[in-house]
This record gives structure tokens, sequence and C-alpha cells, in this order.
């Protein structure tokens, strides 16, 4: 019988920081002071779109706050603006930062004049850096491949081969995409030093020609491959880990695309297999289940 396995979210799994989905929660990281500084333009580049609307915002905020008092401090420097009013000194810096022309509001003194002259020159400055972060971030090629939820051992042409398998979501081609595997785990060295550990897992096949709908990935496990004499028991004592990397080029932007995941022990199953979600219809087209994508059956079916 075909079944799915349950499991959590990837937000919601330790992952190790090599694997490049999520460091474990446990791990706190101590930097040096020339280690650890911010790098900003990183930061606003992979901070969720959320995120960079917010400090986006709050910069925007900031900016006419602090040329909002300066506006007020040049008493008289604003034509038509009331006294002392803060508000008035607010929006016209909003419309001086983004240059729409001034209808009651002018600046008459010099010290206005050379305030708008600052702000004109550093909102359009922001205004430069934020678009092209925005355009920055649109055009990052991204790669929507989906790796099962789980792999699986399981006897394939005599032998146990480690198995799990990858889509691509887009309705196009990744030409030329090759695939890595490499465990972790946690081992001790002759001198006693415990240590964790990357071995490669060379895969039966590792690179496709044309990426286009689905591709399944084995590792066969023979006397030469790390996970020889494994159990369920023993990744689970070491912490193995199963790491994957995915690298191809995408036909519709010709740029070079990226893909990761991870299997934790406890997400390898023993003894199943893939349920087979390629078939034909009745006019020989071909027909991708891919609602069964991360099913498994008994080996004997």
């Amino acid at each position: 019988m075909a079944r799915s396995v349950e499991r959590k979210s990837a937000s919601d799994r330790p992952r190790s920081a090599a694997a490049g989905l999520r460091s474990s929660p446990q791990v706190r990281r101590l930097y040096r002071r020339d280690f650890g500084s911010l790098d900003l333009y990183h930061t606003l580049l992979t901070v969720p779109w959320s995120g960079f609307f917010a400090a986006l915002a709050a910069a925007y905020v900031v900016f006419n706050l602090v040329f909002g008092v300066c506006y007020l401090l040049a008493d008289g420097g604003i034509a038509n603006a009331r006294p002392g009013n803060f508000a008035d000194a607010f929006f016209f810096s909003v419309q001086t930062m983004a240059t729409i022309g001034y209808g009651q509001l002018y600046p008459q003194s010099f010290a206005a004049n050379l305030l708008v002259s600052v702000e004109v020159l550093l909102g359009m400055s922001g205004l430069a850096l934020a678009t092209g972060l925005i355009f920055a971030r649109f055009s990052r090629p991204t790669a929507r491949v989906m790796f099962s939820e789980i792999a699986v051992i399981t006897l394939h042409d005599g032998a146990p081969t480690l198995m799990f398998r990858a889509a691509n979501q887009r309705r196009n081609q990744i030409l030329e995409a090759q695939v890595s595997v490499s465990m972790l785990r946690d081992e001790t060295t002759a001198e006693g030093i415990p240590m964790r550990r990357f071995h490669d897992l060379p895969l039966v096949r590792a690179r496709t020609p044309m990426f286009l709908l689905t591709w399944t990935m084995m590792h066969r496990i023979d006397e030469r491959s790390p996970l020889f004499g494994a159990t369920p028991q023993s990744l689970a004592a070491e912490g193995v880990e199963i790491v994957v990397t995915l690298i191809g080029l995408d036909t519709t932007a010709s740029q070079t695309v990226h893909a990761r995941y991870s299997y934790l022990a406890d997400e390898i199953v023993w003894n199943r297999r893939f349920v087979d979600i390629l078939s034909r219809g009745e006019d020989g087209s071909r027909i991708v289940d891919y609602r069964r994508f991360h099913d498994l059956a008994e080996t004997g079916e």
C-alpha cells in the first residue's frame, strides 16, 4: 500500500549550516570584532521581502524626520508654512525628497535652499540605491526544484541503494544539471578528537544534459561507500545528514541556478521504494503525477 511520510517543515528541523538550509537553534556563534560585522548589502539582498520593505519604510521616515527638524530650525525658511509647525516641515521634506515640485510651500531663504540642495542630492542617491536593490532582488536567478521529503535505502539491481528524487517545478529546462551528494557524520579521530566530517557519495548518474520533469538520484552502497554497513540506529547515533546540491543552466534566464536540500537520519526510510509517477494517457501523452511525488510503496509491489 502506498503511503506518505509525515515530517516537520524545513523551518522546524535543525539542519547544519553546511546544508545551506537552517542552522541548529542550539548553536551560538561567537565572533571576533572584525569578523561578525554586518554586511549591509548582503543583508538587504537576503532578508525577506517584508523585512526589506519595512527597512525601506523606516529609512524613508527617519530621513524625512531629520530634514523636517532641520527645516523647522531654519525659522521662516519655508514660505506659507505655519511657524513652528512640524507637520508642514515634514511634508515639505517629503515633497523635496521625491522632487515632485512645490505647491503652496517652497524655500525662501538661503538656509532652506541649501538644505533643499542637500536633501535632493541624498534623496536621488537613496532612490537609485533602493531601485538597484529591488532590481537585484527580482533578477536573482533561482531554481524551483522540489526534492522528495524523504530518501529511501532499498535494493536496486541487487545492491542496497540510497535513492531520492527531484522535480523541476517550472515549465522550462535546466541544461547540464549536475548533482553532488555528501554525508556529514560525527566521527572521532585516532587521537580521540571529535569531528564532523564530510564524505562524498558518488551517484550512479550525477549529470543529465536536460532536467525537465523528474530525476531519481541513486548512490550504490558497496564496500567503497561511506554508508556500507550502516543501520538506522548507526545513522541516528552518528548524527548523519545527507546534503544534496544541484547546479545547472536555466534556459529561460540563461543563468546558472542552484538548489540544495538535506536529509536527516530519521528522514531516510529503509526497504521502501518511491511510487511511480510517470504514465501515459489513452492518447499517448505523457503524464507526471506530482501529487504522489513523496509517496512510498512496499518494495514487493
